[in-house]
């Protein structure tokens, strides 16, 4: 099969290559999925499982991509729950061979079964992005109805599936970002915006709950505009700064098939819509992972037509 590799973890996207490797075949609990599309995020190629394994074993060449889209071709021992020819999206285990690949075997846990009307680009591009901001707003920020959000990097792939998430659940939103991002970002449902650049982030009082995606300087200062008791919910690293009497807590998302699907049905019902920038083939992954100009959106490799 095709698949992209990487083996030099200094050469960054720049190291990627196409090359040939050999199917992959499903162990216990396992199922292969013939992918149609992959998602892929370039700072995994500073994550330690990129390069080794659970035991810090060397595991290069390594296929990166952890988002996928397909549909099930084999089932390993004792799988359940899906059945060959199934359509499913999901996120494959951060230590093993990932997407950007004609098949990957993945956990069957971590697959989601997905409507035949959503196109297999727009599942592709679902699961990081859904999970994480379902997974902080909900599960780690405890979000109520009634409450204010700010949401850093609001018209990104994260912040975006946060705001809208968020404005459902009945908050209150407040998105941040570039100058450039105001329309996006209330387009997406937030009903005010902070520019970064510009704008004094003290001046948004005091909130509920902030969920930030940039870290730095911008997490120590959220913490400050969190209200007494209140949480931080950060992805960009351990915070350096905390709420008075609350809670800052830094995560790493998790694959959850109950939390794909409800993901998924709302993009189904119109309900949520996610940043695509560039669609490439397989062929083309390397180029499209080096763009020579800014990309806006993540980039999904197509990878049967």
């Amino acid at each position: 099969m095709k698949a992209i590799v990487v083996t030099d973890e200094t050469a960054g996207t720049a190291g990627m290559t196409l090359v040939e490797r050999p199917e992959p075949a499903p162990a216990l609990n396992d199922v292969v999925v013939q992918v149609h599309a992959s998602g892929f995020t370039p700072g995994e190629l500073t994550w330690p499982s990129t390069w080794a394994d659970r035991l810090g074993r060397d595991r290069t060449p390594s296929i990166p991509g952890h988002e996928l889209a397909g549909v099930v071709s084999a089932l390993g021992y004792g799988t359940t729950g899906l059945s060959v020819g199934q359509r499913v999206f999901g996120l494959t285990d951060w230590t093993r061979d990932g997407t950007l690949a004609e098949y990957v075997a993945v956990e069957a846990r971590n697959l989601a079964d997905t409507p035949g009307h959503v196109d297999f680009t727009v599942d592709a591009s679902l699961p990081i992005s859904g999970l994480t901001a379902w997974q902080g707003l909900f599960e780690h920020g405890r979000l109520q109805a009634g409450q204010s959000v700010l949401v850093h990097g609001a018209a990104g792939g994260v912040g975006s599936m946060v705001t809208q998430l968020a404005r459902e659940a009945g908050a209150h939103v407040i998105g941040t970002g570039r100058a450039a991002d105001r329309q996006a970002t209330l387009d997406f449902g937030a009903q005010e915006f902070v520019d970064l650049e510009n704008d004094a982030l003290e001046d948004v009082g005091a909130v509920d709950l902030v969920f930030d995606v940039i870290g730095g300087d911008i997490g120590k200062r959220s913490a400050d505009v969190t209200r007494t008791g209140g949480t931080l919910v950060t992805i960009a690293g351990p915070p350096e700064a905390r709420p008075v009497d609350g809670l800052a807590i830094d995560f790493v998302v998790v694959p959850d098939r109950g939390q794909l699907g409800e993901i998924v049905r709302r993009v189904r019902d119109g309900r949520l819509r996610t940043v695509i920038g560039t669609v490439a083939t397989l062929d083309d992954a390397v180029a499209a992972f080096n763009p020579t100009e800014r990309i806006t959106g993540k980039t999904i490799i197509r990878v049967r037509p």
